[in-house]
C-alpha cells in the first residue's frame, strides 16, 4: 500500500467539497479512485484528472441533451446511422466535410435536394447534432412553422420573432416544397432569410427544384429574391435515388412519381419586378 492514501478526515472533507461544488459524478466515483490510489494503480495527479474528467463528461452530456431539446431536432439522427450505401449518388466525403462545420463559420446555406425519403432530413438533423456537440446553437423548424411568423405579425411581434430565429448559429428549415404557402407567408420567410443573410448559417431541405419555388412560395418575385440570397454563399447537395423508407416496396412505386434529379437544381429565370421589402432586423447573435 502506498503512503499517499488520504486520511479519513481528508477524504470526508473532499466529499463535502464535491457536494458544495455540485460535482455529483466526481463524488460518485471518488471511492473507486481512492482505492486505485491505495493500490498504487494511479498517482495523485492521475486521480485528480480522473475525477475531473468524469465530472466534465457528465456536464457535457447534460449540455448536449439540453441543447438538443432547445434545438427542437425531434428524433436525433447521426451521420454514423446514415446508410450511404443505399444512396451511391451521395458523396460521403463531402458530407463528412460539411460535418467539420466550416459552413457555419462562413455563414453559408446548405441545400439538401432530393425526392422524398432519400435522407435529406436525416442529414440535416445529423449535421445539426454535430453542430450542437461542437458548441453551436441550433434551431430546427419545418417550412410549415412559418405560420409562427404570420401569427407574430398579427400580434405585432414580428421583429422579435425574427430576432429569435436569428439567434441560433445554425437554422435548419425542413420540408420546403411539401406544402405550398401563401405569397404573404413567402414574404415573411424572405424577411427571415434577409435578416440571416451573411450573418448566420442555414440548412434547407427540399423535394422541389429551384425552378419550382415560385409555385411553392406563391410568387415568382419572392422566390427569385429568396434564391438570390440563398444561393449566393451556398453548398448544394443533390441526392438521387429511391426512398429509403420504401426500399422494400420499390416495385409498387410508379415511375411517374419519381422526381428527375436534373430538375432539382434548375434556377428560375429572373423576372422583372421589385423584390419584397424586408423590414429591418437586429444583427444575429451566435
Amino acid at each position: 500500500m502506498r503512503n499517499d492514501a488520504p486520511a479519513p478526515a481528508t477524504l470526508e472533507r473532499v466529499r463535502r467539497n464535491l457536494v458544495g461544488l455540485r460535482m455529483p459524478r466526481a463524488l460518485e466515483v471518488l471511492d473507486h479512485v481512492v482505492r486505485q490510489v491505495e493500490r498504487g494503480e494511479v498517482g495523485t495527479l492521475e486521480a485528480i484528472d480522473a475525477l475531473l474528467a468524469e465530472e466534465l463528461t457528465l456536464r457535457e452530456g447534460r449540455r448536449i441533451k439540453a441543447a438538443l431539446q432547445m434545438a427542437r431536432l425531434g428524433v436525433v439522427k447521426t451521420l454514423a446511422s446514415f446508410d450511404f450505401s443505399f444512396q451511391p449518388s451521395l458523396d460521403r466525403n463531402r458530407i463528412l466535410a460539411l460535418a467539420e462545420l466550416d459552413f457555419i463559420r462562413r455563414h453559408e446555406v446548405v441545400h439538401l435536394l432530393g425526392p422524398p425519403g432519400t435522407g435529406k432530413s436525416h442529414l440535416a438533423v445529423a449535421l445539426g447534432v454535430e453542430a450542437v456537440r461542437a458548441g453551436h446553437s441550433v434551431y430546427f423548424a419545418s417550412l410549415a412553422d412559418i405560420a409562427s411568423l404570420a401569427r407574430a405579425e398579427r400580434e405585432g411581434s414580428l421583429r422579435e420573432r425574427i430576432r429569435f430565429l436569428c439567434r441560433a448559429s445554425l437554422l435548419i428549415v425542413d420540408e420546403i416544397g411539401y406544402l405550398p404557402i401563401t405569397s404573404g407567408n413567402g414574404n415573411l420567410f424572405f424577411q427571415l432569410v434577409n435578416a440571416r443573410y451573411e450573418r448566420g448559417a442555414m440548412i434547407l431541405t427540399s423535394n422541389r427544384g429551384f425552378a419550382e419555388w415560385g409555385e411553392v412560395f406563391g410568387d415568382p418575385v419572392v422566390a427569385t429574391a429568396l434564391l438570390d440570397r440563398l444561393l449566393h454563399h451556398a453548398v448544394v447537395v443533390q441526392i438521387e435515388g429511391s426512398s429509403y423508407r420504401l426500399r422494400q416496396h420499390l416495385d409498387l412505386v410508379p415511375d411517374t412519381m419519381r422526381v428527375p434529379s436534373a430538375a432539382l437544381t434548375q434556377v428560375p429565370p429572373r423576372r422583372r419586378g421589385r423584390p419584397p421589402k424586408a423590414r429591418p432586423s437586429a444583427p444575429n447573435a451566435t
